[in-house]
């Protein structure tokens, strides 16, 4: 019985769910410093990431470390900032970003996302070290471990991660 316990936590643990502890405010108001949430590895085994997702993946500069961010620029897109807004592809129009908890500011870009990568923003955009500022800009897919999906901690705050 203990063998298989032992199994299923690890194949649950390496192919199934991330677990992890928010370490900065960079997603605020999304998700809290100090929150703990599970990412399921499964929502990009069988999908690609989508614009808006919160994904956790290995850090572009530093493979050792895991981060968190919306996934904002996909595969082929331009991603240009201007006076704080995202706007996609010269679309007159900017991202709809109802989840930021302030306005954000400057102007960043234009950014030409290569295939098989993805521009990450944090949601507290003024604090946020994200693909803005990064040596390597761009996540790779193979390096997107995961889709943010719940919250286990506070105990309060427990629940499924929304996307908006």
């Amino acid at each position: 019985m203990i063998v298989f316990v032992l199994i299923t936590v690890w194949v649950m643990k390496n192919y199934v769910l991330i677990n992890a502890v928010i370490p900065s405010a960079s997603m605020e108001d999304t998700i809290m410093t100090g929150d703990r949430i599970f990412g399921s590895r499964l929502s990009y085994e069988f999908g690609e990431p989508q614009r808006g997702d919160i994904a956790i993946f290995k850090f572009p500069d530093d493979e050792s470390q895991l981060y968190i961010k919306r996934v904002i620029g996909l595969p082929g897109d331009k991603v240009q900032i201007i006076d704080g807004k995202v706007y996609i592809n010269d679309s007159e129009t900017p991202l709809d970003e109802p989840y930021l908890p302030e306005t954000p500011e400057g102007d960043y870009g234009p950014y030409y996302v290569p295939e098989d990568s993805y521009f990450m923003l944090g949601d507290n955009r003024n604090w946020s070290k994200d693909s803005r500022f990064w040596q390597n800009t761009y996540v790779k897919k193979e390096k997107v471990l995961a889709k943010a999906i719940f919250r286990y901690y506070p105990f309060n705050k427990i629940g499924v991660i929304e996307k908006d």
